[in-house]
């Protein structure tokens, strides 16, 4: 009853706020419900979704809320780089009730100098391309830990043209879920296996990721 609630206030949030600040585009009751929350607890069907769990550029809070509302146990971290969002975060944990959630205001390879492969999951839902992405989060995954990104129909591709960084971060491909929504959408969800240390000197700077991704 408890965690139906959060749902119902989560929902009642997100609209409340985006008229003051640009949280999501989705905003009809049955879409938020599929397309944020249900969709971010896809996350449960790739990976044990228990210990440390880092989000990175949640924005609204997304998959990291819905998997803290649906998982009470897990310690989340939420990296994001927008102050107004971050204001957002703080209000909702605090009108959810939600403990052991710790919001960064940062960079998320800022975030990396101080929190090197500290964390058992690191996801990410709709940042970046995954070539990109997988310098920002797989120096954050402990060793023998996860790295699970959320993508969409082009996840596929994206997978293929990451094998290269993914092998240079000390990620290996572990498995993938595939799952049609509604209105005919493919979420591809990806998990990667962190299966040595992240060598020395990654992540570097966003503008040389960007400009010269691996």
């Amino acid at each position: 009853e408890r965690q139906i609630q959060q749902f119902a206030d989560y929902a009642r949030l997100l609209v409340e706020w985006n008229e003051k600040m640009n949280l999501t585009a989705i905003t009809a009751l049955e879409e938020i419900y599929e397309k944020h929350f249900y969709d971010c607890l896809l996350l449960h069907r790739l990976v044990k979704l228990e210990g440390s769990l880092c989000d990175v550029g949640a924005g609204a809070g997304f998959p990291s809320i819905p998997c803290k509302i649906a998982f009470p146990q897990l310690h989340v971290t939420i990296i994001e780089p927008l102050g107004k969002r971050c204001v957002f975060l703080h209000e909702l944990c605090k009108e959810l009730q939600l403990e052991n959630v710790t919001i960064l205001n940062e960079r998320a390879e800022d975030e990396a100098k101080n929190s090197m492969q500290r964390y058992d999951i690191v996801t990410a839902r709709a940042v970046a391309n995954l070539r990109v992405l997988s310098e920002l989060c797989v120096p954050l995954v402990k060793v023998n830990g996860y790295f699970a990104t959320m993508k969409g129909a082009n996840g596929l591709e994206e997978k293929q043209d990451a094998t290269k960084a993914m092998n240079i971060l000390g990620a290996k491909f572990e498995k993938e879920d595939i799952v049609c929504l509604s209105d005919g959408a493919n979420r591809v969800n990806i998990l990667y296996k962190k299966i040595k240390e992240t060598p020395k000197g990654y992540p570097r700077m966003y503008a040389k990721i960007k400009k010269n991704p691996l």
